[in-house]
C-alpha cells in the first residue's frame, strides 16, 4: 500500500476551520518558506468521510506538480455550502444509479438543464438525446462517444471508481441462496425463506434499516432510505430488475410486456392473481379486490403529474409518459409489430398457459384461464426505451384508484399537513396514533404498524398464491437501527438476520464469523471529481483539468481498497460497456500542466 503523503492535526481543526493544514504546510511554515508559485494552486473539497480518497488524490496530483490545498468538511450538508458558494477547484462526489439504466446516470448531471449538471455543452446534450432513444445493442457506441467527449476531451470531470454493494447474511438461520443482492432493485423479501422452512409462519424475518423517520408510503411522494425498500415490497410494478438490471416481468404485475416497433409504444399484459390487501387489527386481510389496470392507469397517470399530490418527489422520472391507456381493441395487438418483428399479440402469448382471446377494461371481468385479459399501453413523447427502467422503480407502484381517492379528498393546493391526512402518511401506522391504518398494498407484503424501533410487516394473502412469487415467509420486522457498528453487532448477535449494507471495513469481520455468509455484487455507484467551471484556474482550461484525469491512477485507489472497487470512466460505467478506460499517464499529465499554464 502506497504510504500517503500527508496527516490531518487535529479533528478540532477539521470542525473549526472546515480545512486541514498538511505536514508539508507546517514544515513551509517552520522555514519560513512558501507555495512554489511557479505551480498552480489547487483547493480540493471533500467531507471527512473521504479522507482515504483525498490522502490518494493529494499525492497523485503533487506528483504531478501541483500545490494541493484541502477544504474537508465535516459533513455532507457542510459540504454542499461550501461547493454552492464555489470554494473549491475540485470537489469529489458521488453517484448512484438507482433505476438500473444509463439515461439515469447521465441526464442529470451532463444536460445543460439537468438537476445536478455539472457543465453546459451542446454536444453532450445532442449525445444524451439520442442514447435515449436507442435500444441496447444500439446506444453503446452513442455514450462511448459522449465519454469520449465529457472525459478525455473536454474533461468535465475525472473518475476515481465504482464501488461494490455487501450484506451479511445469518446463513444459520436463513437460505443464503434465497437471499438477492440487486445492483438497483431494493430488497426482495418474498424470495427469503428459512432454512427449516417450518418456521415460515412462526417466526417473523429480521432486517434492518437506518433512517425510521418514513417520508411516505404513497410511492411517488418519495425517493430515499427511508422508503425506497418498503414500498418496493409493498406496491407490485409492471416489471422489475433482475439482480443485474435487466427489465422483466418475472414477479410483476405483467405476464409480459413489449416495446412496439419505433420504441415508443410499450405494452403490458396484466395478470389477474393479485388483490389489494388492507391491515386488519395486527394482521392483513385480503380487500376481495384485484389489482387491474384501472389501478395501473390512475397510479400512472398521478405518478407523472406533478400536481397529482402535495410534495410530489419523483414525477420528473415519470414525466417522459404521454398517455397511459387501457387497450380495448384486440386487432390492435394483431395489426401493431414488436420491436422484433412479431405481432404485439403473438409477443405478448410467449410463454403464457393461455392465449389471448378478448379484452376488457373492467378488471372484474377478466379472467386469465378463460382467455380474457387486460393489456395497458403506454406511450413515450419521445422514443425512450428506458421508459421501463423508472416503470419498475419503486415510485411506479399501483395503488389502489378507489381507494387513494377515498383518502385524498383534499385540494392539493390548499394541503395544511396539521390538518390533512394524506394517503400513505405516516401517521397512519404508528401504533400510538389515533389515525386509521387506511393502506392499501398491491405488493407481497403490507405494514400493520410502526414505532420508533421497528416496523412490522405481514404477507398479503391475495398476493400470487400458489406460485412462485408468493412470499415465503408471513412476517417480515424491519428494525431501525442508525449506527453500522450497531447494526452490524445486531447481525452477529440474531438480533437481524441480514445486514444490507455492509462497511467496507468491516468485510473481514462478517467472512470470519462462522455464522454469517458476505455476499457481495457491483453496485452503480460511481466516485469521481467536478471542476469548479464558473470561478476556478480550471475553469476555462482544459489542459488543466487533463493534467488532473492524467494524474489519476485508479489502482492506488482499488489497492487500497483491497480489490473492494472496480475502475471506472464515468458515471455510465457500471451500466453500459463502452470499452474505454483512464490509464494514469504521470508523463502526459506533467506536460499538460505544463502546456496549462502557459495558456
Amino acid at each position: 500500500m502506497k504510504k500517503l503523503g500527508f496527516v490531518f492535526l487535529t479533528i478540532f481543526a477539521l470542525l473549526l476551520a472546515g480545512c486541514v493544514s498538511t505536514e508539508s504546510d507546517v514544515e513551509q511554515e517552520d522555514s519560513g518558506g512558501g507555495e512554489d508559485t511557479d505551480q498552480p494552486t489547487i483547493e480540493i473539497l471533500a467531507t471527512s468521510t473521504q479522507e482515504n480518497d483525498v490522502n490518494i488524490l493529494r499525492d497523485q496530483l503533487t506528483n504531478t506538480g501541483f500545490n494541493v490545498e484541502l477544504n474537508i468538511q465535516p459533513d455532507y450538508g457542510s459540504f454542499t455550502t461550501q461547493r454552492d458558494a464555489g470554494n473549491y477547484d475540485i470537489a469529489l462526489n458521488s453517484w448512484t444509479t438507482v433505476t438500473g439504466n444509463p439515461d439515469y446516470s447521465v441526464r442529470s448531471l451532463f444536460t445543460s438543464d439537468g438537476d445536478n449538471t455539472l457543465f453546459a455543452d451542446e454536444r453532450a446534450d445532442e449525445l444524451v438525446d439520442e442514447a435515449s432513444t436507442e435500444l441496447p445493442g444500439e446506444y453503446e457506441e452513442t455514450y462511448r462517444e459522449l465519454e469520449e467527449h465529457i472525459v478525455f476531451d473536454q474533461a468535465y470531470l475525472a473518475p476515481l471508481y465504482i464501488s461494490l454493494k455487501a450484506q451479511g447474511v445469518n446463513h444459520d438461520i436463513i437460505d443464503e441462496e434465497t437471499v438477492r443482492l440487486p445492483k438497483s432493485r431494493a430488497a426482495v423479501w418474498e424470495n427469503v425463506d428459512y432454512n427449516d422452512t417450518s418456521l415460515r409462519d412462526s417466526e417473523p424475518l429480521l432486517v434492518h434499516q437506518a433512517i425510521g423517520d418514513l417520508t411516505s408510503l404513497d410511492p411517488i411522494k418519495g425517493n430515499d432510505g427511508s422508503i425506497n425498500t418498503l414500498n418496493t415490497n409493498m406496491y407490485v410494478r409492471l416489471v422489475n430488475l433482475t439482480d443485474d438490471d435487466e427489465v422483466v416481468s418475472d414477479g410483476s404485475l405483467s405476464l409480459n410486456h413489449v416495446i412496439a416497433d419505433g420504441s415508443q409504444d410499450f405494452y403490458f399484459l396484466l395478470r389477474d392473481d393479485i388483490n389489494f390487501a388492507e391491515v386488519d387489527g395486527d394482521t392483513a386481510a385480503d380487500t376481495g379486490e384485484r389489482v387491474g389496470a384501472e389501478d395501473v392507469q390512475f397510479s400512472l397517470e398521478r405518478a407523472k403529474d406533478p400536481n397529482s399530490v402535495p410534495d410530489h418527489r419523483t414525477y420528473s422520472l415519470h414525466e417522459s409518459m404521454e398517455s397511459i391507456e387501457i387497450v380495448d381493441d384486440l386487432s390492435e395487438l394483431e395489426d401493431t409489430s414488436s420491436v422484433d418483428g412479431n405481432t404485439i399479440k403473438q409477443a405478448l402469448e410467449d410463454g403464457i398457459d393461455t392465449e389471448i382471446d378478448s379484452l376488457t377494461t373492467d378488471k372484474t371481468e377478466v379472467d386469465n384461464d378463460e382467455g380474457t385479459y387486460q393489456v395497458v399501453k403506454i406511450t413515450t413523447e419521445d422514443p425512450f426505451p428506458q421508459v421501463l427502467n423508472y416503470l419498475a422503480h419503486q415510485s411506479a407502484g399501483i395503488v389502489s384508484k378507489d381507494q387513494v381517492e377515498s383518502i385524498n379528498t383534499f385540494d392539493v393546493e390548499d394541503y395544511d399537513v396539521n390538518e390533512d391526512v394524506a394517503y400513505g402518511d405516516q401517521r397512519t401506522v404508528l401504533e400510538d396514533s389515533n389515525e386509521e391504518n387506511t393502506l392499501y398494498a398491491s405488493g407481497p407484503y403490507i405494514m400493520v404498524s410502526k414505532n420508533d424501533y421497528e416496523a412490522d410487516f405481514v404477507k398479503n394473502p391475495g398476493y400470487m398464491t400458489g406460485s412462485e412469487y408468493e412470499p415465503n415467509i408471513n412476517e417480515v420486522v424491519v428494525k431501525f437501527i442508525q449506527d453500522p457498528e450497531s447494526a452490524l453487532s445486531a447481525l452477529r448477535n440474531e438480533e437481524i438476520h441480514i445486514l444490507n449494507g455492509v462497511a467496507e471495513n468491516r468485510y473481514d469481520t462478517v467472512e470470519e464469523d462462522e455464522n454469517l455468509t458476505l455476499q457481495q455484487n457491483e453496485s452503480n455507484g460511481v466516485s469521481y471529481l467536478s471542476f469548479n467551471l464558473e470561478d476556478s484556474i480550471l475553469a476555462d482550461n482544459v489542459a488543466l483539468r487533463q493534467a488532473v484525469l492524467y494524474s489519476i491512477n485508479q489502482e492506488e485507489f482499488i489497492s487500497f481498497y483491497e480489490g473492494n472497487k472496480l475502475p471506472a470512466v464515468s458515471t455510465l460505467s457500471s451500466l453500459v460497456d463502452t470499452g474505454l478506460e483512464l490509464e494514469a499517464d504521470p508523463e502526459q499529465a506533467q506536460s499538460l500542466l505544463q502546456e496549462g499554464l502557459t495558456e
